[in-house]
């Protein structure tokens, strides 16, 4: 039970009071008067203070040691040859020692226990929420990151719309939008709420924030990730519709209250866009565009990949006839075809576990693949199955987001 003693040097009371401001929902673990629980949590927020968004060696230390034991070794100044030594690592590697010692140095630089306090009081300030991979929202997709998944959320409105990301479909495009970018993005987001996907997309100019707006005026749940603290609004020419997003729908960040976006933010938020959703459709992007990154990550981790053809005379549309030609993104040019990306045939996770789905939709086909022992790679499962590769990544990013095949060292195998 909770006494006198601390954590971090933060007295457990005064842990307790922060972390009920910020719990996802009454009756959650953040509310827990165990003494374990509450450190692991108030661990996530001091670690997040601390590390950059991505950090694969903060996610490795993390799985090595679990929060709270990690937090204790950042903040009490442990070295980096006793450090490999507690995660069975070789404290004798010169080039370890030096991987290790440097990212401790950036750590502690940028954060520490009165920081992680501190961004609790923000938060609750703001009326946001912490969110741990313990809680029952956490969004099923982001274990795909691996050591890159968030150390912890932080969410701007009601948390039982998380939920919804179970069936959502990220939107993704140019800033420097045309009117034909902007009218798709808006058409396809209201037609896709109206399906009963949630929106999501980043909250920038141009493609996200038609999407956002179209989102909301039709009544329908969107969710933006932010680049940096959930009351950092970004763009400021966005404020108020993001606002309006946090009102009716989520906003998301993996950075702390008062974080400010940068662009190795931007690059490292696009991961959790594409890492959320059934599916990635990128409406309008040129051949640079920064949506081509958001449009990696779902191609990375298997997801569903869409585009939007455009005129071929447009340079706003290049990236996405890129993405067509040289990384099989499947072509979308309807509502419905961006609908059945996420969810062919209804046989997605809306109809529930995978063996209730139609056994003749490519993801019955494949699920049938994979169990049969013929998993391999997507290429061997193509061969086996008879459908296009491209369908065949689509269907295992869905699988594995439903939890019914993962990735191993051996390809695709069936999940326990």
């Amino acid at each position: 039970m909770i006494g006198t003693s601390a954590f971090l040097g933060i007295p457990h009371r005064r842990i307790a009071t922060l972390l009920d401001a910020v719990a996802p929902e009454p009756g959650s673990s953040g509310r827990s008067a165990e003494s374990e629980a509450l450190e692991a949590r108030f661990a996530r927020a001091v670690l997040s203070t601390m590390i950059e968004p991505g950090d694969t060696d903060a996610g490795a230390l993390m799985g090595a040691l679990g929060p709270i034991e990690a937090a204790r070794c950042v903040v009490d100044g442990v070295d980096a040859a006793d450090l490999l030594a507690r995660v069975g690592a070789d404290p004798s590697s010169a080039r370890q020692r030096s991987r290790l010692t440097g990212a401790l140095e950036r750590w502690r630089a940028r954060g520490s226990a009165e920081a992680g306090a501190r961004a609790l009081e923000m938060a609750a300030h703001v009326h946001a929420r912490l969110l741990a991979p313990e809680d029952a929202g956490w969004p099923q997709g982001l274990p795909s990151l691996g050591a890159g998944e968030p150390v912890a959320l932080w969410v701007r409105g009601d948390p039982t719309r998380l939920e919804r990301l179970d069936r959502s479909v990220s939107l993704v495009g140019a800033r420097a939008a045309t009117g034909y970018g902007e009218h798709v993005a808006m058409e396809s987001a209201a037609g896709l709420g109206d399906r009963g996907f949630a929106v999501v997309s980043g909250g920038a100019y141009g493609i996200d924030g038609a999407a956002h707006r179209a989102a909301v005026a039709s009544g329908h749940v969107t969710v933006a990730f932010l680049a940096g603290g959930v009351d950092r609004l970004y763009p400021a020419g966005h404020s108020d519709l993001l606002r309006r997003v946090g009102d009716t729908g989520l906003l998301i960040g993996e950075l702390p209250c008062g974080s400010t976006p940068t662009r190795w933010r931007f690059l490292m938020r696009n991961r959790l866009i594409a890492a959320v959703s059934g599916a990635t459709v990128v409406i309008e992007a040129g051949h640079r565009s920064g949506s081509l990154n958001t449009a990696g990550h779902a191609a990375e981790m298997g997801r569903p990949l869409g585009a939007v053809p455009g005129p071929v005379t447009s340079p706003a549309s290049a990236g996405c006839h890129r993405l067509i030609r040289e990384y099989a993104a499947t072509c979308v040019t309807t509502v419905d075809e961006m609908a059945e990306l996420a969810d062919p045939i209804g046989a997605g996770r809306d109809a529930g576990y995978p063996e209730g789905a139609d056994p003749d939709s490519p993801d019955g086909v494949v699920l049938s693949a994979v169990r049969a022992g013929r998993g391999g790679d997507p290429e061997d499962l193509a061969h086996t199955t008879g459908l296009a590769s491209r369908h065949v990544v689509a269907a295992l990013g869905r699988l594995e987001l439903a939890g019914a095949v993962r990735l191993t060292g051996r390809g695709w195998e069936a999940a326990p």
